[in-house]
């Protein structure tokens, strides 16, 4: 079984492992996971039932590993199938859907899948982003940070990839990796699973884009940030970060991250491609 334990430098969450090993396949998190027995000092460590919901599901049911791999329109279904399971999870304080892909190795290659997590508690980076959503809000007298953000990188076009109707692709100011991307819709709306444009084709495209330019669908990990529960201010968007090269000291220690290809280059290859 797993715990979510609280770290008492940081105040981070991490689920952690308790007791025996955890079987195949387990659930990180469950509807009704047990309470850890309380430390004799809390203030030091602190462990909390791992509660909430977690669910694989399986973006396609061809033996594909990417999701590069598949046509636009079967994207668009998969993504359809996030955004459904997505909503029956609406009591959560906050839903988070990833996908990790790894280049095809042969046979026994993961069949691709996204992961959805089922929290009982807002990540703290999604924290922090909640709220500079509403400290912007306050000084532009209501508008929305993501939106005027995508217009200001359509203006300029320096970091732009791709747009389409429902959507613009473009690679980060502050790009945490090489050639990562982020898909932002074209008009706000706070929460992906609401009904209304998704992306897909756009998301399409930007996986192909990245598979024509390395020669093949690079190791990558992408998710969806949504709206917490009750978020007044926010704005969807997927993040897509290939995995170029392990994560170094700096970002695991101080949580700096290190691009030594400029977003802009970045954006001009992928257009490109």
């Amino acid at each position: 079984m797993y715990e979510i334990r609280i770290d008492p430098l940081s105040g981070l969450r991490a689920i952690v492992a308790a007791g025996e090993a955890p079987s195949p396949g387990m659930p990180l998190l469950a509807p009704d996971a047990p309470a850890p027995a309380p430390d004799a000092q809390p203030a030091l460590y602190t462990a909390l039932a791992a509660g909430g919901a977690h669910e694989v599901i399986v973006n396609h049911p061809l033996p594909v590993t990417t999701l590069a791999q598949l046509a636009v329109e079967q994207v668009r279904a998969a993504v359809e199938v996030w955004r459904e399971r997505m909503r029956a999870h609406a009591r959560a304080a906050y839903v988070h859907l990833c996908v990790d892909e790894q280049p095809a190795t042969g046979a026994a290659s993961t069949p691709s899948q996204a992961q959805l997590y089922a929290l009982d508690f807002v990540p703290a980076v999604v924290a922090r982003e909640r709220e500079r959503f509403s400290a912007h809000a306050q000084r532009t007298m209501g508008s929305n940070l993501l939106e005027d953000l995508v217009q200001e990188e359509v203006r300029r076009r320096e970091r732009i990839v791709a747009i389409d109707d429902e959507a613009v692709l473009l690679c980060p100011y502050a790009s945490s990796a090489p050639y990562a991307l982020m898909l932002a819709p074209r008009r706000r709306r706070e929460r992906f699973e609401d009904d209304g444009p998704s992306g897909a084709a756009l998301l399409h495209d930007a996986l192909s884009r990245l598979a024509r330019h390395f020669g093949e669908s690079p190791p990558l990990s992408l998710w969806v940030r949504t709206a917490p529960r009750d978020a007044e201010r926010f704005c969807w968007r997927i993040d897509i970060v290939p995995r170029l090269a392990p994560a170094p000291g700096l970002e695991l220690g101080a949580g700096v991250h290190r691009n030594d290809v400029a977003p802009e280059r970045a954006a001009a290859e992928l257009r490109a491609a």
